[in-house]
């Protein structure tokens, strides 16, 4: 169904839109339960939950010819919470043992990049579309997500004439979460019990997440265990403050010219706020890595990522049906290779470099929160892997956007 033939849309308000994500990610949690494949294959509930929504959505849709918008402020103000979490978790000793590795996964991220946008262009070509057009089929609408291919559709439609640029864009970064969410499980599931790996013991200071707290070897009584309103309510507070620098240095940098998402100097100002202030006042025993700070972090991206993929119009593939399906398969074989092939080897063929494989297939596909995702299932089947929670989002989150926009401006002069 063509999106210009549906009538008045029906509008679901903030709240509203909030409040479905959460029922959502119950109704994936329960499908989790029934249908043991989805447990299998580290499948996350709000990815199923979502995918389930978005179906029902589209069932909707074709019955009463009207689409369905979110709004979905909440969502994006989950994403900031998110992020800030994990950088008050992040310790600069794991920055510095995981440094080497970044800069590697770093030069893979760019060269796959290219890759990406190469197959696009292929794509775009095969259906008579100008070559220009295959940067909607490649990093703006995978890597860089909706919000980059809304970006740049209206450039592609008036300078190179693609009609319809950014409904195109919008549709191959509909797919590429979709792809994202499905394939980094079962990825990681073939990496892991093909080589029969198994995560390196546990720090003795590690504080287990929400998903490592199903995992028998990782259960221990000891500081920061406890959850109550006054650990709660501290966790949010150095939440809070950690939004309120980031936020600073957020406009700060806008005055620059600089442009980066609200939630990435929040990432920094966090890692900041978490390693120094121990530091300065050890006898005060700051410390925001806990049990409750990880129960907002779960509870933050599981109702984002439900959010995300609810959301998702799908009855607005059907008039880029062709080259979508073409050029998405062959986006989802090249990253199936690359991931075996490259980044698994290149991250040391361990049971590290196979978190790090799930969350690779789900931030060049879809987006950082899906591979976060991913990585938290796996490790919620198999153990935990703490440097990879800390590694992937610095290179999905930071440096990604910035190499994004200058690979996306080269192909286009040069074409």
């Amino acid at each position: 169904m063509d999106q210009m033939d549906l009538v008045e849309p029906i509008v679901i308000q903030s709240f509203g839109a909030f409040s479905l994500g959460i029922l959502v990610y119950f109704a994936g949690a329960r499908l989790t339960r029934k249908f043991s494949v989805l447990q299998r294959y580290s499948i996350p509930e709000p990815v199923s939950g979502g995918l389930f929504a978005a179906l029902l959505a589209l069932g909707i849709v074709l019955i009463t010819g009207r689409g369905i918008e979110y709004d979905l402020a909440a969502r994006d103000f989950l994403l900031v919470y998110f992020f800030t979490t994990i950088g008050l978790n992040a310790r600069v000793s794991d920055l510095v043992k995981g440094g080497p590795i970044l800069a590697i996964l770093l030069g893979l991220t760019i060269a796959f990049m290219l890759i990406q946008n190469v197959i696009g262009m292929i794509g775009a070509s095969l259906f008579g579309l100008p070559p220009q057009a295959g940067v909607l089929l490649g990093t703006a609408s995978l890597i860089g997500g909706h919000g980059t291919a809304i970006a740049w559709g209206p450039t592609i439609q008036s300078d190179y004439g693609v009609v319809g640029a950014a409904e195109l864009g919008i549709a191959s970064a509909t797919i590429g979460l979709i792809m994202a969410s499905l394939l980094g499980g079962p990825i990681a599931k073939f990496l892991i019990e093909r080589n029969k790996l198994a995560p390196a013991e546990t720090p003795s200071d590690y504080v287990p997440t929400m998903a490592d707290l199903n995992n028998e070897s990782v259960r221990a009584e000891g500081p920061g265990d406890e959850i109550n309103k006054v650990t709660i309510m501290r966790s949010i507070l150095w939440i809070h403050m950690a939004i309120g620098l980031g936020y600073l240095a957020f406009e700060a940098l806008q005055d620059l010219g600089v442009k980066l998402p609200l939630f990435v100097p929040c990432l920094l100002s966090a890692i900041f706020i978490a390693n120094l202030l121990p530091m300065i006042l050890p006898k005060a025993k700051l410390d925001p890595r806990n049990k409750s700070t990880e129960l907002i972090s779960e509870f933050s991206l599981s109702v984002f990522l439900s959010m995300s993929l609810m959301s998702m119009q799908l009855w607005t593939l059907a008039s880029s049906a062709g080259v979508l399906i073409v050029t998405m398969a062959m986006q989802a074989l090249a990253t199936i290779l690359f991931v075996v092939f490259f980044v698994f080897r290149a991250m040391g063929r361990n049971y590290f470099a196979g978190v790090i494989s799930a969350g690779f297939a789900g931030f060049t596909l879809g987006a950082t929160p899906t591979a976060i995702a991913n990585m938290t299932a796996v490790t919620q089947r198999y153990g935990p892997s703490p440097v990879a929670f800390i590694v992937l989002p610095l290179v999905s989150a930071f440096f990604v956007d910035l190499a994004n926009a200058f690979i996306i401006k080269g192909l286009l002069s040069f074409w």
